[in-house]
C-alpha cells in the first residue's frame, strides 16, 4: 500500500520547469520529497488522515529559486543598519545614517556589540542620483557625526565612504593606492572614498561576531524565503558566517539552503581540515573557492581592453584608465592551479572584458572544467569569441539578470562604456544560445529573483533578452547546476527535494510587469517556510 503524503498542493498551475515544461494541477510531497505530481483529484489519493492539504486557488507553483551570487551578511546589514539603496541622493543617505544613528533605532543586540560605536548604512548607488554621480565623502559623512565613526558601503562593494573619524582611525590599515585624494592628486587631501583593498579592509573592520551576524543571517534569510529563495550561493570572506549558518541548521532556525563560496584566503584552511566542495548536508554544503580578477564599472576598477568612456574624471577609479586588477592574473592562475588540484570548484569575479580573458584563460588550462564546473561570476562585458569559449569549455555564466537596471541609455553603463559596449552588456540571450550553463544570482543589488527576471525579459537590446521560462529556468535549474545541485533542485520532478513557491499572478501574463508579481508562498524541505497569501 502506498504510504500517504504529508503534503498536497492542489488546484495549482505548477510548471515543472522540465524540458519542455509540463503543466500539471497538484502535487504531493512526503518526508520532504516530490512524490507525485498531476491533476487535483489524482494527487488526492495520496491524502491520508494526517496529510495536510493547501489549496493554492489557480496560483503559479514552481521550483524554489536559487539566488547563484549572494553576500547575506551584507544584506542583513541594510535590514540591520542604514539601507542606502534606494536613497534619492547623498542629502537622504545622510538623513538616514543620522536616523540610524539614534540609540532607540539600534536592537538590543546591536547596542552590546563594541563596533556599534560606529554608524554604518549599505547600499548607495550614487549613478543613479540625479544631483551628483560621485561616492559620498568625508564631508558628506562628517554631517552625520563628527564624534563617531560613519562608514556607507558602495552598492558594489567595491568603494566605501568614511568620516573623518573613520579615516583617522583606520589610517593604518587602509593601502593608500587606494584611497581617492581631491583633484586626483597624489598628494591632494583625502576624500574619504576608499576602493578595492582599502574598501574591504574596512568592511572587515565593520563586520559583525558570532552573536551579531546570527541577527543579521536571520534577518537576510527571512527576507529572502519572503521573495521566493529556497537556497542561495553566499561569497563568504573573513566571517563567521559559515559557523553561524550550521549552528542555524542544527538548530532548526536556517528557513533556506546555503552553499558556501569561501574567499581564497580560507583554502589552505579548507585543505588542512579536508572540507571539500559538495561537503556538508542537506541545508549546508561547502561551494567554490572564490576569487576575484577586477573590480566594478561602478567604481571605474572594472578591467576593460579599451578606456572608460568617462575616464579622468574625480570619480574614477584607483587605477588606470581601463580599471585595475584586483587579483593579479599570475596570481589568479597559482590559485586555480592549486584550487582545482586539490578538487575544488572555483568561481571567479571578472567584469571587464580584459578581466573575463584572463579569467577564462586560466579556466580553460585545468583539466576538465566542465567536470568541475568552474564559474566566472558577473561575466558582463564578454565578448562573442569569449562566450564560445566559455561554452566549449563548459565554465558556468554566473550572471546578474538584475544589472540591467543600469543598461538604459544614459545610464551608468552608458556613462562609463558609451553606447557600442553598453549594447553588449549582460548578453543573456547570446550566452544561452551559445550553449553556455546559465545561472541567474542576484549579487544582493537587490536579492529579488522577480525582479531579475523582469529585467532579463525586458532588457534593452535583443541580445540581452530572454523568453519569461528562460530566465526562470536561470533561476531555478540553471543556479542549481551550477551548484552540483541539479539531481534534486531547480525541478518539479518526483525524487526531487520539495522546494517550490506559489505566485499570486503569472508572469507569462504580464511579462512587462514581472517585478510587481507576489511570492504567495514558499517551501522547503516539503516545509512552508513563508506564507504571505492573500486573505
Amino acid at each position: 500500500m502506498t504510504a500517504a503524503a504529508d503534503l498536497l498542493l492542489v488546484n495549482g498551475e505548477v510548471h515543472t520547469l522540465t524540458e519542455p515544461d509540463t503543466v500539471h494541477e497538484a502535487v504531493a510531497i512526503r518526508d520532504g520529497e516530490l512524490v507525485r505530481l498531476g491533476k487535483t483529484d489524482e494527487v488526492r489519493f495520496l491524502e491520508g488522515v494526517e496529510t495536510d492539504v493547501i489549496d493554492c486557488e489557480g496560483r503559479v507553483v514552481l521550483p524554489g529559486f536559487v539566488d547563484a551570487h549572494t553576500h547575506m551578511e551584507q544584506l542583513g546589514q541594510h535590514l540591520v543598519h542604514a539601507d542606502l539603496s534606494d536613497a534619492a541622493d547623498a542629502t537622504e543617505c545622510i538623513e538616514r545614517l543620522r536616523d540610524q544613528a539614534r540609540p532607540e533605532r539600534e536592537s538590543a543586540s546591536a547596542r552590546d556589540q563594541r563596533n556599534r560605536e560606529w554608524i554604518l548604512g549599505f547600499g548607495y548607488d550614487d549613478s543613479e542620483w540625479a544631483d551628483r554621480s560621485t561616492p559620498l565623502t568625508r564631508a558628506d559623512l562628517d554631517r552625520v557625526s563628527e564624534e563617531r565613526p560613519v562608514v556607507a558601503m558602495r552598492v558594489d562593494l567595491h568603494t566605501a565612504s568614511l568620516n573623518s573619524v573613520a579615516l583617522e582611525r583606520l589610517a593604518d590599515d587602509l593601502p593608500d593606492g587606494d584611497l581617492r585624494r581631491e583633484g586626483g592628486a597624489e598628494r591632494g587631501e583625502l576624500t574619504g572614498v576608499a576602493v578595492e583593498d582599502a574598501a574591504e579592509a574596512v568592511r572587515k573592520t565593520v563586520t559583525a561576531d558570532r552573536g551579531e551576524m546570527r541577527e543579521l543571517l536571520a534577518a537576510a534569510s527571512e527576507y529572502a524565503v519572503e521573495r521566493g529563495v529556497t537556497g542561495v550561493h553566499d561569497k563568504v570572506r573573513g566571517s563567521v558566517a559559515p559557523r553561524v549558518y550550521r549552528d542555524m541548521a542544527a538548530d532548526g532556525d536556517l528557513p533556506l539552503r546555503v552553499r558556501i563560496d569561501y574567499w581564497s584566503d580560507h583554502l589552505d584552511a579548507l585543505v588542512e581540515v579536508g572540507l571539500a566542495t559538495n561537503d556538508g548536508d542537506g541545508r549546508v554544503r561547502t561551494g567554490a573557492i572564490k576569487s576575484f580578477s577586477d573590480g566594478s564599472l561602478g567604481s571605474r576598477t572594472a578591467k576593460l581592453g579599451e578606456p572608460y568612456a568617462d575616464a579622468g574624471g574625480e570619480a574614477g577609479g584607483a587605477g588606470d584608465e581601463r580599471g585595475k586588477w584586483v587579483v593579479d592574473p599570475d596570481e589568479l592562475d597559482a590559485l586555480v592551479e592549486r584550487a582545482d588540484g586539490e578538487g575544488y570548484q572555483v568561481c571567479v569575479h571578472a567584469i571587464g572584458d580584459e578581466a573575463i580573458e584572463e579569467t577564462l584563460s586560466v579556466l580553460e588550462s585545468t583539466a576538465d572544467p566542465g567536470r568541475a564546473r568552474h564559474r566566472i561570476e558577473h561575466a558582463e562585458l564578454a565578448t562573442d569569441d569569449q562566450i564560445e569559449r566559455m561554452a566549449e569549455a563548459g565554465i558556468v555564466a554566473s550572471m546578474q539578470p538584475n544589472f540591467h537596471r543600469w543598461a538604459d541609455a544614459g545610464g551608468l553603463y552608458d556613462r562609463r562604456l558609451g553606447e557600442a559596449r553598453r549594447r553588449r552588456t549582460n548578453r543573456l540571450r547570446r550566452v544561452l544560445d551559445a550553449g553556455v550553463p546559465l545561472a541567474f544570482g542576484s549579487d544582493c543589488m537587490p536579492l529579488d529573483p522577480l525582479l531579475g527576471i523582469h529585467h532579463a525579459v525586458n532588457a534593452p537590446a535583443a541580445a540581452q533578452r530572454l523568453s519569461v521560462t528562460e530566465a526562470l529556468r536561470a533561476y531555478t535549474r540553471g543556479a542549481a547546476y551550477a551548484g552540483f545541485d541539479d539531481d534534486r533542485l531547480g525541478a518539479l520532478e518526483p525524487g526531487n527535494r520539495a522546494d517550490l513557491i506559489a505566485l499570486e499572478s503569472s508572469p507569462w501574463e504580464r511579462p512587462d510587469a514581472i517585478a510587481d508579481v507576489d511570492v504567495a508562498m514558499t517551501i522547503v524541505d516539503g516545509e512552508v517556510v513563508f506564507d504571505g497569501r492573500d486573505g
